[in-house]
């Protein structure tokens, strides 16, 4: 061999002539089964592969994998493990100048069946596939950083690279941590080499060859069943992830929308399979760069949502056929897998983007929530509602104006007057996630009576030019949901917990002097809204609403007499504190005595309180009214709608007391017009001009017809019936169509 190899390497010229008599040799002995010559041929070719690097081996290289190939295809596990061995050392040695005819096609396609070996005996089946998988890693080395070689990445090759290496991870027992390469006794591990080559693999891949990549791994998903448990494909997506690099992770984020997209009429189990490998995937990407798909994303996602809220009101109104009820309950709890995996998706990609970023993601988000209260609107309004508190949950802006612009805080308290009181409170604390700048909202603990307010160490800032800006424009938007939402009937402990936090949270964020003046006519009105009950409200909620304004006042730390006022009411009327109305058992009075002045606040005494430290306390003695809007119509609240009818019935059956109203109402107009707040005024005067808008929106749409149409075809579209059309010739157009 020593003498051979020095030969060969003094006169290279000749190694075409010694390739081809050594496979000649190995070919016929093969043959005849004299596999001992066999091994002492292919030594040779490798001993002379290794030594050799001249121009002149490119002839010798065809020899050995001619010769390498006729191993592969023998049935003889020994031989096939030997022609593997010789192709890895090959595949290891780096040529000088690429190659520009030789083609790995078949060893592709060989190794790859290897990795699928059947063996009956497990040792000589673990043998055979370990060397199917280095062969392909061997492959993967010896093309991937090869220009001529790009044919490796196409699809007729990844088909099969891609699922013999999943094939072989599959049978790895802990899918969390990385299996050794070597077990136990010595053995080499099939699961732990195709891992380490499947990494290889994709951490090569470059821009163009990504979704060749990627495609394979979802359609061996798909035709193994492994997204329904789907621990396997969060785990193939945590390698794949961590293994390309981090500017190509948009690209696998977009195949697996594109897939999502695809199963849209599978199981839920599937689709929810699929939406948390679409959380890993983002959860990962989102650490680093994840291009131009961060708003496709939440887009696919928010139309998924829509899709399984469908399906699951679907089934649900077929109940009554020939499936069982249990059945049809079995799907909307799948469903609802689906839906929570697709909302914690939101929740998580949107809380690890930039704020600048998260700011934008929120106005998309908001832009699609519906407006009408249909069922399937109602339970998409939840689903959005919850995603929009993990988007914003721990958001931070410098400025309200940004954070809350109009087309975000409009629909925003449109959804806070639907009645459903999750809804509320999630409205609530999606706004506590984006003007709590500073987190104090965990020092507050819920609704009570806190001793010393000061203890509290809150954090705060003097409050910027802007958000005072923005509390002129949005103020009394802010006071009217919070004076609506306290008198909701189906009010919960929570509703109130929340409430007291935001009145809170405006204070030490937003409130100047004036927003605090504006706090306490709120609260005023809050009280005497419960006391005279001019909309039967429960005792519950009444007395809810006093325990709130107890709370907020005491919060304001107004020096003594509000703590008088919670002192009595502890003696003689603990219903009206925090601390015991919303105990399970507390016991609720038949009525509120309005004449009992000691145990209500009342705003001559607020006023004292405030002299001393210079606020301008003459606004105290203007009621609140709150601003008079559109929103209730376009919310379509069945309470507000009872409200009206029920003024209309008073109207119609109490003629003789028309003209004392009419007057007492003109009067209440002119003392507001006199006293009331010019931002008060003006929100007053919008809000009838939109109205005014929206109801000749509504007239034109009722007058105004499309043109005829010369089909002569009756037909009904969008809800719409148009009306019979005409022939050409006896259709009217204007001098200028007619030439």
């Amino acid at each position: 061999m020593e003498k051979l190899t020095f030969y060969a390497v003094s006169a290279p010229e000749k190694l075409d002539r010694i390739g081809e008599y050594l496979a000649e040799k190995l070919s016929r002995d093969v043959v005849r089964h004299r596999y001992g010559y066999v091994v002492i041929a292919m030594e040779a070719l490798d001993q002379l592969l290794m030594a050799c690097h001249s121009q002149s081996i490119k002839p010798f290289v065809e020899s050995f994998l001619r010769m390498v190939a006729k191993l592969l295809e023998s049935r003889e596990p020994d031989l096939q493990v030997l022609g593997t061995n010789s192709f890895v050392k090959f595949a290891n040695i780096e040529e000088d100048t690429p190659s520009y005819h030789r083609r790995y096609d078949f060893f592709v396609s060989q190794f790859s069946a290897m990795c699928h070996s059947t063996h009956e005996d497990p040792e000589t089946r673990t043998r055979i596939r370990v060397a199917g998988i280095k062969g392909l890693q061997g492959v993967v080395r010896k093309t991937v950083n090869d220009e001529l070689q790009a044919i490796i990445w196409e699809p007729q090759h990844m088909d099969k690279l891609i699922p013999s290496m999943l094939f072989n991870m599959q049978d790895s027992e802990d899918l969390d941590s990385t299996p050794s390469v070597v077990g136990q006794d010595g053995e080499e591990n099939p699961a732990a080499l195709a891992e380490n080559c499947f990494r290889e693999l994709l951490g090569r891949a470059a821009y163009g060859n990504m979704n060749n990549a990627v495609r394979p791994v979802l359609v061996h998903l798909d035709n193994h069943g492994l997204w329904d448990p789907n621990e396997f494909a969060v785990s193939c997506f945590r390698i794949i992830m961590y293994s390309i690099q981090a500017q190509h992770s948009h690209h696998v984020i977009q195949q697996v929308l594109n897939h999502l997209d695809t199963n849209n009429r599978t199981t839920p189990r599937v689709r929810a399979g699929i939406v948390q490998v679409l959380l890993e995937t983002v959860a990962i990407a989102a650490k680093g760069s994840v291009g131009p798909t961060v708003l496709e994303v939440f887009n696919t996602l928010l139309k998924h949502l829509r899709m399984s809220v469908d399906l699951e009101l679907g089934e649900s109104s077929r109940r009554n056929s020939s499936s069982s009820v249990s059945s049809v309950r079995g799907k909307e709890s799948d469903e609802r897998i689906v839906q929570n995996a697709i909302i914690q998706t939101i929740g998580f990609f949107g809380g690890n983007l930039p704020d600048y970023q998260r700011a934008e993601v929120m106005m998309f988000i908001m832009g699609k929530v519906p407006v009408y209260g249909t069922p399937q609107n109602q339970n998409i309004l939840m689903w959005v509602c919850l995603g929009l508190d993990l988007v914003t949950s721990g958001f931070k802006s410098k400025s309200m104006a940004a954070a809350l612009p109009p087309s975000f805080l409009d629909p925003l308290f449109s959804i806070s007057l639907m009645e459903d009181s999750e809804l509320r409170q999630l409205v609530l604390e999606i706004l506590h996630n984006i003007i709590d700048r500073h987190d104090n909202r965990a020092k507050l603990r819920g609704i009570r009576i806190i001793p010393n307010v000061s203890a509290l160490k809150f954090k705060r800032e003097k409050i910027s030019k802007q958000d005072i800006t923005f509390m002129k424009k949005h103020g009394q938007q802010l006071y009217r949901h919070i004076y609506l939402g306290c008198k909701e009937e189906d009010n919960v402990h929570k509703n109130f917990e929340l409430l007291f936090t935001t009145l809170a949270i405006l204070t030490i964020e937003l409130a100047n002097e004036e927003v605090v003046i504006d706090l306490i006519r709120l609260s005023m009105a809050l009280q005497e809204m419960a006391l005279a009950n001019e909309e039967n409200m429960p005792m519950f909620i009444r007395c809810g609403i006093m325990a709130l304004v107890a709370a907020y006042l005491n919060f304001l730390k107004l020096n003594v007499f509000p703590l008088q006022v919670i002192e009595l009411r502890n003696l003689d009327a603990p219903y009206l504190l925090p601390e015991h109305v919303f105990r399970d058992k507390c016991q609720l009075p038949e009525s509120l005595d309005k004449n009992d002045r000691q145990v209500y606040f009342q705003a001559s005494d607020m006023a004292e309180c405030l002299a001393g430290p210079g606020y301008n306390v003459e606004r105290l003695s203007i009621p609140y009214v709150p601003q008079v809007t559109d929103e209730d119509r376009l919310s379509r609240r069945k309470s507000f709608v009872d409200t009206i009818s029920l003024q209309v019935d008073i109207m119609s059956n109490n003629t003789t007391g028309l003209e004392e109203q009419e007057r007492e109402k003109r009067r209440q107009v002119m003392e507001k017009f006199q006293k009331a707040p010019f931002e008060e005024i003006a929100a007053h005067c919008e809000s009838k001009a939109n109205m005014l808008h929206d109801r000749l929106a509504q007239i034109f749409e009722l007058t105004i017809r499309p043109p005829p149409s010369p089909s002569g075809v009756v037909s009904i579209s969008t809800g719409h019936t148009q009306h019979p059309s005409v022939p050409v010739y006896e259709m009217k157009f204007p001098d200028l169509c007619v030439y």
